[in-house]
C-alpha cells in the first residue's frame, strides 16, 4: 500500500496541527505521549494526546476499507517515515512538553501497535532494521571468544 502525495501531506498537515494545539496548552506540559490511531472503516488518522482528546485528524483514502493483514505494519512504515522528515525539519523542536515523548501507533481498541518515534536530548533508539541479524553476530563473537 502506497501513500498519495496528497496522504502524505494531509498526514504532515494533521501532525502539525495537533503540535500547534499542543504548543497553545503549553501551561499543561503533561503530556508524555503523542498517540496516532489510523481507521480502515473510515480512513482517518486521529492523533490523540494523552487523555485521549483529538488535537487533529485527517482522512487518508488509501485506508478506506482496508483489510490488509499488514495493515499496521505498513502504516507504521509509512508513518515512522513521515515524522522521521518531520523531525529532519525541526517540526518538534519548539514542542514543549515533558522529554522523553513518543509518537506511538495505536489500534482500535487504543493498544500500542509500535512506537514510532521517540524524542529525547539524550537517547537515540536504534532503527529494528539496523537490529536484525545481531543475535547471530554476538553470538558468534562469544563462541569465538569462548574457545580461545
Amino acid at each position: 500500500m502506497n501513500l498519495s502525495v496528497a496522504s502524505i501531506d494531509a498526514i504532515k498537515l494533521s501532525i502539525k496541527k495537533a503540535i500547534k494545539e499542543l504548543r497553545q496548552k503549553a501551561d499543561q506540559p503533561l503530556v508524555t505521549d503523542i498517540y496516532l490511531q489510523p481507521d480502515t472503516d473510515s480512513g482517518a488518522l486521529a492523533i490523540l494526546d494523552d487523555n485521549d482528546e483529538v488535537l487533529a485528524k485527517a482522512n487518508i483514502q488509501e485506508w478506506t476499507d482496508l483489510n490488509e493483514e499488514d495493515f499496521y505494519a505498513d502504516s507504521a512504515t509509512q508513518l515512522r517515515n513521515i515524522l522521521q522528515q518531520l523531525q529532519n525539519d525541526n517540526a518538534f523542536e519548539h514542542l514543549d512538553i515533558l522529554k522523553p515523548y513518543s509518537f506511538l501507533l495505536i489500534d482500535d481498541d487504543t493498544e500500542i501497535v509500535e512506537d514510532l518515534l521517540l524524542i529525547d536530548d539524550d537517547l537515540l533508539i536504534v532503527n529494528s532494521e539496523l537490529l536484525k541479524g545481531l543475535d547471530d553476530e554476538l553470538d558468534g563473537f562469544l563462541k569465538h571468544l569462548l574457545e580461545d
